[in-house]
């Protein structure tokens, strides 16, 4: 096995950071226009040191910033080979899962002998069932479902089920057993990507969503880096929802879902001064939940500007044997009209003492690359459609 000189690896997801369209995203919907970075970097609120000296505006394609220099980063984009543009989607494909056959959505709703088996199992009755934002269905229904105590179902764009309550009628573990049996229902040829717990608080009509979301997702039908991580006995831990993600599966220790990118950024710097070996995984999920699909560019570009800040703070604190991975699991450009995510390229910015500095690696295929070359930087057997960019990348 090859020495590689690599003992941790930190693979950051910026949830939805997108940095152009796919060439095929008009089948999703999308314009050949959407780019989630060009929103960001355009709004003139961006001033993203860090990500700029990485190399995020010399990756081919983007078409938007001025590029650094002399970038210190391995710098590239890939395109999703599987079809979708989700969260479960977008990151299972990450970790070596690519899936030709997207998971069902439901733009009408669900069908009603779904409604039936899930109103039976919760000895509920439901309101909504049909595609809503997050935050408007609880104004839409939340006072309904106070007097009534019927529960708040939806979906999205995405490949989800959705339920709702206000933690004062529904406590949130019951919530989460609620998702549960949903779960055990929606499988197969229903066999959405999540079920989604969403507990809220207030009064009408300002209600505010907590943090308390779950996600149970489906259990990954592949192999994945985890698992090969895992085999080999090293660590794999998750930070916010990617344990959520994965059912669990290769994670050795989660440290739950954020609070908020912050939050989420602050965990992984206390596990940057453990001494582990393996994989750091990390999903920081605001860019998409809170500004993404709101299409808010001005939050967008100001949360990225604070990750760039504690970016900074990593890459100080960086090790001789550590690697830093930086990437997205789908585009929701800010820009776009509508409310869904968007179908782009996503970057991938590689840097640490073992990584070649300002390598262009060009445009790649399939995300599973990253999976790959995980597995590879352990010399961990992962069989999957990516192609380990290691050779490419590693510095001697």
């Amino acid at each position: 096995m090859q020495n590689t000189g690599i003992k941790r690896v930190f693979l950051i997801v910026l949830d939805s950071f997108g940095c152009g369209a796919a060439p095929d995203a008009a089948e999703f919907g999308d314009a050949a226009t959407c780019s989630t970075l060009r929103s960001v970097t355009e709004s003139g609120i961006f001033p993203a040191a860090n990500l700029t000296r990485l190399g995020i505006y010399n990756i081919d394609g983007v078409g938007t910033g001025t590029p650094s220099s002399a970038p210190i980063g391995a710098h590239a984009r890939m395109r999703e080979l599987s079809r979708g543009k989700d969260t479960t989607i977008g990151h299972w494909e990450m970790a070596g899962i690519v899936r030709s056959d997207p998971m069902p959505t439901y733009p009408d709703g669900f069908p009603p002998a779904i409604i039936a088996q899930l109103e039976t199992a919760f000895g509920r009755k439901i309101l909504c069932n049909k595609p809503y934002s997050g935050t408007e269905v609880i104004r839409g229904y939340g006072r309904e479902h106070e007097e009534t105590g019927a529960l708040i179902v939806y979906t999205s764009a995405d490949s989800v089920l959705q339920i709702a309550a206000h933690e004062e009628h529904v406590p949130v573990e019951q919530l989460y057993d609620y998702c549960r049996k949903a779960r055990a229902i929606m499988q197969g040829a229903h066999g959405v990507g999540r079920i989604i717990a969403r507990p809220y608080v207030g009064s009408y009509p300002n209600y505010e969503r907590t943090a308390h979301r779950h996600d149970f997702s489906l259990d990954p039908t592949g192999d994945t880096m985890m698992d090969a991580l895992v085999r080999q006995g090293h660590e794999v831990i998750a930070v916010g929802k990617i344990s959520d993600i994965f059912a669990g599966r290769g994670v050795t220790r989660s440290t739950g879902v954020n609070e908020n990118n912050a939050d989420g950024m602050e965990k992984t710097l206390r596990i940057q001064q453990e001494d582990f070996t393996g994989l750091c995984f990390v999903n920081l999920v605001d860019f998409d939940m809170t500004y993404g699909h709101r299409r808010d560019i001005a939050g967008y570009a100001r949360a990225t500007t604070e990750f760039d800040v504690q970016l900074g703070t990593f890459m100080e604190h960086m090790r001789e044997d550590d690697v830093l991975m930086i990437t997205a699991d789908h585009g929701c450009d800010p820009g776009a009209p509508g409310t869904d995510h968007t179908r782009e390229y996503v970057p991938l910015l590689v840097y640490g003492a073992p990584i070649r500095q300002g390598v262009n690696l060009g445009t790649y295929p399939t995300f599973a690359m990253i999976g790959a070359t995980v597995a590879d930087m352990f010399g961990a057997g992962l069989t999957t459609k990516g192609e380990s960019l290691l050779p490419r990348i590693l510095a001697h």
